[in-house]
């Protein structure tokens, strides 16, 4: 019997570049596994049609003043009763680029994702990149290969477990 195929979908925003670097390592990894569909779109496309249409999903913002941006805000502000007992059970992963810590960025949309009652398939993936300068935090981003390997290995592991009906 054929599994239907399924759909991970990748909703970022990326200021300087490191975390649209990390949504597509996210989908490099995801689009290996041929029994999913993978869709990347920007926080400022998305909606509550798309997350309706998807399986899974990967939530990737920056991390702005200890926070998600406000283009990831937005969209959970323009999707969250829309979708509210719609998405219950779907499986989601969170991806953070911050400066120093990340984790209440992380711990933001978690509390977003329990309102929706998704389960998280993995710990937030939280690159940091060392930016304490206002030079250094406006700067343009290159993300290691190191941190971009864990991003594929974290699409790989989602669509893997998509496909096997795993989550």
């Amino acid at each position: 019997m054929d599994t239907p195929a399924r759909t991970l979908l990748i909703v970022y925003h990326s200021w300087t570049g490191s975390t649209e670097q990390m949504s597509r390592a996210v989908l490099r990894g995801a689009a290996q596994e041929p029994a999913v569909t993978t869709r990347l779109l920007h926080a400022r496309d998305a909606g509550p049609g798309d997350l309706l249409a998807a399986d899974g999903y990967v939530f990737a913002t920056p991390e702005n003043l200890a926070a998600i941006s406000g283009l990831m805000k937005d969209f959970f502000d323009r999707s969250y009763y829309a979708a509210l007992d719609r998405l219950n059970g779907r499986p989601y992963a969170t991806l953070v680029c911050a400066g120093s810590d990340g984790s209440n960025a992380a711990r933001q949309i978690a509390r977003i994702a329990t309102g929706w009652r998704l389960r998280e398939i993995a710990p937030p993936l939280i690159v940091c990149t060392h930016a304490q300068t206002t030079e250094a935090i406006l700067a343009p981003k290159v993300v290691p290969a190191a941190e971009l390997a864990r991003g594929e290995e974290l699409g790989a592991a989602f669509a893997t477990g998509l496909a096997m009906g795993a989550f």
